[in-house]
């Protein structure tokens, strides 16, 4: 595991720099963006823990007439002048709002707890506190955040019915399907948040030991990593948010390699109340940033817009868009779909066949990229990682590849692995990436996942049903799909024992196939 601890020195190390620059940049809104309707102020959070917080009021606000209530919990590591920008304009336009450092980070006092019970109860302390001393409205109160902030607002929304609409932009709905999906630890994402946290803020000593325990691959604590994480996400109190009746915007960027999209559509499904889910391409956050600077920016606007029609009952049109929003990696066009089961609207299976066994432990060429910048450059410059499809070497690649396409193919939604694997040694990990192939042989990564398993008998076969990281990717007219298979990515800690081969077949009464999800053409 040395090579997984190096990743790890290297990874937190980025964080770090990353979540200072960033911390600068934002520390800018004050000076940019100060008004005579900002306060400073000391909240008594849970259990008397005291948390920084700012207040921002219309003009001219008074005691005579109420305004609606905006909460905002800070990112993951920001300051508590991360969204004094867009809390500016929010007031502007008629909102009381709220934003403050979450326990445990900066000046806010406590112990980091990963949105656990007293972040959720801290929630509720910031809306009593607000109710108390602003005009704020008890009858139209709303939550919204990034990262961290977006998936506290979920769990307080579950958790407390004054809260009647939530805006939560690059979050979770699943924490452990998020960092630890396909029973694979997210190795580059958790090492950010584990540097970002340990400058920014104190963990608390049971977060600490998560973190151990995750890197170390400690089987034995691996229910109690479920448990903790269950406790933590949104979808384990799906029912309860039901209930509450809070409309529901959902915002994230197709590359987020901290929250992957998958579990955010799979959440979005099994909400009944008022919902809307945007798509973008980017990494985590990325797509909100502008935003947080004071520049334009979409997913602020529809933001705006959603709390304004839930809120304030402005007849904008926003309930009767499309709910289902998706913008192209490859066109930057926008796709309105009434759900998120619509955008697919055919699949097209391409054949595994054949037997082809692989050797482990070597990292074949084929990788997901690099955690934050590699997505980034596919939004930018759309340019995601590459590889020669070609001259992967096949001792530690399984290659499979179509027919060239005489059409455009929009891929749009999950494509899903189903193929069969026999192992000589009881535990495994293999990614498996999906590549758009030009004339050249050259790759751009579509999409990727990561599988690993543990406890099962050497030289029995066991099928594979594997969800790629959903995307919506345009595959040109001459090109074809790839689908590969290796062990070793530097985004995830693998779990192969030396000299392990992994072999796939397609029995006759069991093809293997990858399938594609396409949009109507």
């Amino acid at each position: 595991m040395g090579h997984t601890r190096k990743a790890l020195r290297t990874t937190a190390e980025g964080a770090v720099s990353a979540t200072l620059i960033s911390g600068s940049a934002l520390g800018l809104a004050p000076t940019a963006h100060a008004a005579d309707g900002i306060r400073f102020v000391d909240i008594t959070g849970d259990g008397g823990t005291v948390l920084k917080a700012n207040v921002i009021t219309p003009a001219g606000a008074d005691s005579t007439h109420r305004h609606p209530l905006l909460v905002l919990p800070t990112s993951w590591g920001l300051p508590q002048a991360e969204y004094l920008a867009q809390a500016q304009k929010l007031a502007n336009s008629g909102y009381v709002v709220v934003s403050y450092n979450v326990r445990g980070f900066w000046q806010s006092g406590g112990e980091i707890e990963v949105a656990g019970p007293p972040d959720i109860a801290d929630a509720s302390r910031v809306i009593d506190w607000a109710l108390a001393n602003t005009p704020a409205d008890s009858r139209h109160i709303g939550m919204a955040g990034v990262s961290y902030g977006a998936g506290i607002s979920l769990l307080a929304a579950a958790h407390d019915k004054r809260i009647k609409a939530v805006a939560a932009l690059s979050g979770w709905a699943d924490l452990i399907g998020s960092i630890y999906s396909g029973r694979t630890q997210h190795v580059q994402a958790a090492a950010l948040l584990d540097g970002a946290s340990l400058v920014t803020g104190r963990q608390a000593p049971e977060v600490r030991q998560v973190f151990n325990d995750f890197y170390a691959s400690n089987l034995a604590k691996e229910q109690d990593l479920i448990n903790w994480g269950k406790k933590r996400s949104p979808a384990t109190y799906v029912d309860q948010l039901n209930q509450n009746g809070a409309a529901v915007m959902m915002a994230n960027a197709w590359g987020d390699t901290i929250f992957p999209p998958n579990q955010y559509a799979d959440f979005y499904e099994k909400l009944k109340g008022p919902k809307r889910l945007e798509l973008r391409p980017g990494d985590h956050a990325t797509a909100e940033l502008t935003g947080l600077l004071g520049l334009p920016n979409d997913v602020w606007t529809d933001t705006g817009r959603w709390f304004d029609h839930y809120l304030k009952g402005v007849d904008n049109g926003v309930d009767r868009e499309q709910p289902v929003r998706l913008t192209s990696r490859s066109t930057g066009g926008y796709e309105g779909y009434p759900d998120w089961k619509s955008v697919a609207a055919t699949e097209r299976k391409i054949a595994l066949g054949g037997t082809t066994t692989i050797h482990t432990n070597i990292d074949s060429g084929a990788d997901g990229g690099i955690v934050f910048l590699s997505s980034i450059l596919d939004q930018v410059a759309k340019l995601p990682p590459v590889a020669s499809i070609p001259l992967l070497p096949r001792r530690w690649a399984a290659v499979w590849q179509s027919q060239k396409y005489g059409t455009v193919q929009q891929i749009r939604g999950t494509a899903r692995l189903h193929t069969t694997v026999t192992p000589t040694k009881e535990s495994g990990t293999l990614v498996a990436y999906l590549y758009d192939v030009g004339p050249l042989g050259l790759g751009k990564l579509v999409s990727n996942a990561p599988y690993t398993f543990h406890g099962l008998t050497p030289g029995k076969p066991f099928g594979l049903d594997l969800e790629l990281f959903s995307t919506a990717y345009d595959v040109p007219a001459g090109h074809r799909l790839a689908l590969v298979v290796d062990t070793v990515d530097p985004l995830y800690i693998e779990h192969n024992p030396s000299g392990a081969r992994l072999t796939f077949s397609s029995p006759a009464d069991d093809p293997s196939y990858v399938s594609i999800p396409l949009r109507e053409q």
